[in-house]
């Protein structure tokens, strides 16, 4: 058996390459899962533009010194097993890399899914290496595959957002400013900020997006980067960065002099990454998702958490899909090669908003 694997240049994304490597056999407690589907989107990008940083070049280690590969999320069937407790044919969902085919250690095993115990993955944080099986899995329908794929873990990042700026009494401030407003973690959250009375809610993006922003409904007023002054100089705010351009958070930071809090999530403009030092006004900070999920869990109970997450996306895929207007279609490409030019494509920027890319190395 192969395993074909897209590898990227740490330290220059837009160099990737096949690799294909004879796959080894098994050791006693591991699976072999077939990759069937995963979803490439600006969120990928920011794992490779944060892979150092925040450790996300480690789930996978290439085995290439300089050489990456980045993560995924998406949907596969297990066509070998060694460990007893998971069956040949199960269907899982969760983090994989860009590869055809994916090698676990499972651990912590419930009727709900497993933890991949690969000593390498032991520091990194839990929620990534969490594997859900379909069957008992509450939010899967077999037909919303691709639009899970797409959208589940960025609108669990958008929810988690909302609910820690509402947590934090958006820190003061009556307006959100949001950048890459076309990015779908963007408008996640904004779909759940409109629903914050007395909250204006304004995305940034470029002209060439702003139609598509516009129609989506979710924000109060759309405004092109290069309209910034349009909004005035006293506005409360809080600016959530899905963009990581260091200009842009510059600008916003000299502009408002009532900037209450500045937060940082992904780095959709990966040729303007820059550090968030000097800047007048409140700290830059990252927002990790995963630490609002944890104080959640702590507050309301694990079970409590997950049904209101299954609520709110539960309404959210209704409206990105609605028959009426969708705001995403799935796009499907097959084989090496179209998963290498889909990454090209989404790395630079020019891909359509209304677009949602699913791959497959098969």
């Amino acid at each position: 058996m192969t395993t074909t694997t897209l590898l990227v240049r740490q330290d220059q994304l837009g160099t990737a390459r096949i690799r294909a490597d004879e796959a080894a056999p098994l050791a006693p407690g591991q699976i072999r899962v077939r990759i069937d589907s995963f979803a490439l989107t600006s969120n990928n990008i920011t794992y490779a533009a944060f892979g150092e940083a925040m450790s996300y070049w480690q789930f996978f280690p290439s085995g290439e010194e300089g050489w990456g590969i980045v993560p995924a999320w998406g949907f596969g069937r297990v066509v070998q097993s060694q460990h007893p407790g998971v069956a040949v044919g199960e269907r899982l969902y969760g983090y994989w890399p860009m590869s055809s085919h994916a090698v676990l250690q499972p651990q912590r095993l419930n009727a709900a899914g497993f933890s991949d115990a690969a000593p390498h993955r032991a520091p990194l944080h839990a929620v990534y290496n969490r594997y859900l099986r379909c069957k008992s899995d509450p939010y899967y329908t077999a037909e919303t595959e691709d639009i899970q794929a797409l959208l589940r873990p960025l609108f669990v990042t958008s929810w988690l957002i909302d609910d820690f700026l509402a947590d934090n009494g958006f820190f003061g401030a009556n307006t959100v400013l949001l950048s890459s407003a076309s990015s779908k973690t963007a408008y996640g959250t904004a779909h759940l900020l409109a629903r914050r009375p007395g909250l204006e809610v304004v995305g940034l993006t470029s002209d060439q997006h702003r139609p598509f922003c516009e129609g989506l409904g979710c924000y109060s007023r759309v405004i092109s980067y290069e309209d910034l002054d349009k909004l005035p100089a006293d506005t409360a705010c809080v600016y959530v960065d899905f963009a990581g351009n260091a200009g842009l958070r510059q600008r916003i930071h000299q502009r408002f002099a009532q900037l209450k809090y500045s937060c940082s999530v992904g780095g959709t403009h990966v040729e303007q990454l820059g550090g968030a030092k000097d800047l007048p006004g409140p700290r830059a900070t990252l927002f990790f998702a995963p630490a609002q999920g944890s104080k959640r869990a702590a507050d309301w109970g694990a079970e409590e958490l997950g049904r209101k997450l299954v609520a709110s996306w539960q309404d959210f895929v209704a409206k990105v899909s609605a028959p009426s207007g969708p705001c995403l279609v799935a796009q499907h490409h097959r084989g090496p090669e179209a998963v290498q030019a889909a990454y090209v494509q989404v790395l630079s920027g020019r891909g359509d908003p209304r677009q949602g890319q699913i791959l497959s190395m098969g």
